[in-house]
């Protein structure tokens, strides 16, 4: 088997915590060739999809310890390869966009692309979860102050988001008694130009904002509680976050099912959903993180399961 993964510089990478890394460490121990690129990798030659590829290996080592090495580089039909998995982080920009056209390329040829790139462009990681609004708390998305105003009068407390971000970055708090309403808008819509969301505040992420990581729709049986560090109110870990383990919940297994037709539909195999109390605040498709902390709590082998999946979808 021919392992193809499009993702940002592997040396930037953390590899105790990086799902991607546990990904690539599962499929060499499992005997596949890993074939290394980045975004600007990929290219179309009259119509067909190559990247310039570097094979790699990977070692499970010591945090300053060298963890991957690179072979020999060359010129690669993506056609060769059986699957190539999309982990490139946001923001979703143009350069995205073609990267997603030109491995549509490459499904067409016969790869499996994880996740299916059709619905990476459907499915905005903020905008999707409202394709399922029995699963959310209220939320807005609009570019009007006056809209935006009006929520945060009537809810009192929201948060305020970007659509093409993550990590918890640019992420505000507003309440209706803050003198800064007006500046927020300005600054996070350019005066009315971008849309934005807005969610009502739930008190509940003290408790942790949990990641729910579904293969095929089925959830695994563990969720990561992002807790926010003191004085914060994202639980991202990238905002400073501690991730504490739990066991997953009826309600977030009634969650899964929600969204679990639509996910099998659209190739969506490896999805990370947000959830804060008993809504889902956002769907994760391009990246989802969290393996390496659930294997190391509980002894899984999350990845393991994502390939038995995706080596039963090669043989269909």
């Amino acid at each position: 088997m021919k392992l193809g993964i499009v993702m940002d510089p592997i040396e930037n990478i953390k590899p105790y915590k990086d799902s991607s890394f546990a990904m690539l460490l599962e499929a060499q121990r499992r005997g596949y060739e890993l074939y290394y690129m980045q975004p600007e990798d990929l290219y179309l030659d009259n119509g067909s999809a190559y990247a310039n590829t570097t094979l790699l290996k990977v070692w499970d080592r010591g945090i300053d310890e060298q963890f991957f090495g690179f072979g020999t580089s060359q010129e690669t039909a993506l056609s060769e390869l059986d699957i190539v998995l999309i982990r490139q982080d946001p923001p979703f920009n143009n350069d995205y966009l073609y990267s997603t056209h030109i491995l549509e390329q490459a499904e067409a040829e016969g790869v499996l692309v994880v996740n299916k790139p059709q619905s990476l462009r459907d499915a905005n990681e903020k905008l999707f979860a409202s394709w399922f609004p029995n699963c959310i708390p209220q939320t807005l998305v609009s570019a009007n102050a006056d809209k935006l105003r009006a929520f945060v009068a009537e809810h009192q407390d929201t948060i305020f988001k970007p659509l093409d971000a993550m990590g918890g970055a640019s992420i505000f708090r507003v309440k209706a008694d803050d003198p800064n309403i007006s500046v927020i808008i300005e600054t996070m819509t350019e005066h009315g130009k971008h849309h934005i969301m807005a969610q009502v505040y739930l008190p509940e992420i003290k408790q942790g904002d949990k990641r729910v990581l579904l293969i095929n729709g089925e959830p695994i049986d563990y969720t990561l509680a992002r807790i926010p560090k003191e004085g914060e109110t994202r639980g991202n870990i990238a905002a400073g976050g501690t991730g504490i383990g739990m066991e997953i919940t009826e309600r977030e297994r009634w969650l899964c099912e929600q969204i679990k037709p639509t996910l099998q539909a659209k190739g969506l195999h490896f999805v990370g959903l947000d959830v804060i109390g008993d809504y889902i605040t956002e769907i994760n498709v391009t990246s989802p993180t969290c393996i390496r902390e659930l294997d190391a709590q509980f002894g899984l082998n999350i990845a393991g399961v994502l390939f038995d999946h995706l080596e039963q979808q090669r043989q269909a």
